[in-house]
């Protein structure tokens, strides 16, 4: 079993940063849409923030840890796609880089506008940049923006994959799901 990315497929590495942040972002998206009904009175009025929170900057952690594999590694190669859903996989793929960072940097204005740090599960805190009263509504709103477009455009991204091994019959999820094929 391969670590590192190769032509053929992409490696252990970068299938598990694939998987588990895609499950993580879609279970913080349904995290967040539940929570922003939570009554005062809710059990769970502070504990799902929480866990929102401290999920989300554990997320950006793995978003950067991530990019830095993405930059050292081989790309696998496109060639069984036509030459316009390849650069529409390009766009998409480098587009998703900077939305989640903005996603996930509005999430921390959003948490961290009263001047408190955002405590990641009693591991570590990460500190605030000081008070700015009002930029929790500004930022929230970009928030909630930039997460539904990027719900929007996962799945378009799930659906394209899909496509390409059901109708296409190419390699294009299966090396994302097994790697590169055993020689």
């Amino acid at each position: 079993m391969r670590i590192c990315d190769t032509a053929e497929g992409y490696g252990l590495l970068s299938r598990l940063f694939h998987w588990l942040m895609a499950v993580a972002i879609f279970a913080l998206f349904g995290l967040g849409l539940w929570m922003v009904d939570l009554s005062y009175y809710s059990p769970y009025y502070h504990s799902a923030p929480y866990v929102h929170k401290a999920a989300g900057m554990l997320l950006l952690i793995a978003l950067v840890l991530r990019f830095g594999w993405r930059i050292a590694n081989v790309r696998p190669e496109d060639a069984d796609l036509a030459w316009v859903e390849r650069i529409a996989a390009r766009i998409l793929h480098w587009g998703f880089y900077p939305l989640l960072l903005a996603l996930m940097v509005s999430g921390y204005l959003i948490s961290t506008a009263d001047g408190r740090p955002i405590d990641v599960f009693g591991l570590f805190q990460v500190p605030s940049p000081g008070e700015n009263k009002g930029l929790e509504d500004r930022a929230g709103e970009v928030h909630a923006w930039l997460a539904y477009l990027v719900i929007a455009l996962a799945a378009i991204h799930a659906a394209a994959a899909v496509k390409h091994h059901v109708v296409d019959r190419t390699r294009v999820l299966s090396r994302m799901w097994s790697g590169a094929p055993k020689n």
